[in-house]
């Protein structure tokens, strides 16, 4: 009798932030010296480390995270929500001193945000380079973003380096690098702020962000995916770059939508698809989110995703 094996689940260890998001619902944002009305007021988690980490468990990988929390509800509920989506936490610590990381965000009737973030323990983080190895022997993928200390993202980038292991960078928020970092890293996600940030250039065309995902390949990293919102996102590699339009649909809040297009993302490149596949399913699911409200609420799963509409086909650029 002929059997066949199961795919291979991934695992995927994340390095990064956790927040209690405070959501205010507004018309417009308040201008300087305004005040406005908000229609709803709700607490959601989040935080760019919390979000990637489900986003790549509701694709199917197996996620460890490391990160910190405070010794409050809010990091209760936070550790509570990671166990529900299954989510290996045993290496989020609980700092003793500083409150679990807080985000406010005002969204905007049109699905705009504005996001305000207080560290609280996410800038109290030490990573403990033991225990990133340790898991590294089974993680095929590091990610890692910027809520956390540089000097930390570092240590990790370093750590899988010398393990072996992709390492997956969405330096957000954006601040300057060490010039020692994008030589570590192979898959480098960034939207058109970021990315013209970096490269010192101005992103607003899938042209200009080909422009610039070429000239941070320069820098170190293998592939670049520059995310240009509902227009779509631009693919890079050794091969060229690669034009992706985005799915038409109606924005409700856009939170989170940048970390389920990376977890997608992460998730299709550890099961063995090509950069366009991964970066095709980024769309399909970043297009689900801000149909929704919240952070991790609006992060659709791996069935939700796969009922969903193709985007356009990609078009070398």
């Amino acid at each position: 009798m002929t059997t066949h094996s199961q795919p291979t689940r991934p695992c995927i260890a994340v390095v990064g932030s956790l927040n209690m998001d405070l959501v205010l619902q507004v018309q417009h944002a308040p201008g300087a010296g305004e005040t406005v009305l908000a229609q709803g007021l709700h607490y959601i988690p989040g935080g760019k480390g919390g979000n990637q980490a489900v986003a790549c468990a509701r694709q199917g990988a197996e996620v460890h995270l490391l990160g910190r929390l405070g010794n409050d509800a809010n990091g209760a509920t936070l550790r509570a929500e990671l166990e529900r989506d299954g989510i290996d936490h045993t290496a989020v610590l609980t700092d003793p001193e500083a409150p679990t990381g807080l985000a406010a965000i005002t969204v905007e009737a049109s699905g705009q945000n504005r996001i305000v973030v207080v560290a609280g323990a996410n800038a109290r983080f030490t990573l403990d380079a033991a225990t990133l190895h340790s898991l590294l022997t089974r993680a095929s993928t590091l990610v890692m973003q910027l809520e956390t200390p540089m000097p930390q993202v570092l240590v990790a980038a370093q750590c899988a380096r010398s393990a072996g292991r992709r390492v997956v960078f969405n330096p957000s928020p954006i601040q300057p690098l060490p010039g020692a970092l994008l030589p570590l890293v192979d898959v480098l996600v960034v939207n058109e702020v970021e990315a013209g940030a970096l490269a010192g250039t101005a992103v607003q065309t899938p042209e200009q962000a080909a422009q610039a995902a070429q000239a941070l390949r320069a820098q170190g990293p293998a592939q670049v995916v520059v995310t240009l919102g509902a227009a779509g996102a631009v693919a890079a590699d050794g091969a060229g770059s690669r034009y992706h339009p985005g799915r038409k649909v109606q924005a409700v809040d856009t939170t989170a939508a940048g970390d389920t297009f990376l977890g997608a993302l992460t998730v299709a490149l550890a099961e063995g698809q090509s950069l366009d596949i991964a970066v095709r399913e980024g769309i399909r699911a970043s297009a689900l989110c801000v149909t929704q409200a919240g952070a991790q609420p609006s992060i659709p799963t791996r069935a939700a995703v796969a009922q969903s509409p193709l985007p356009p086909d990609w078009s070398p650029l």
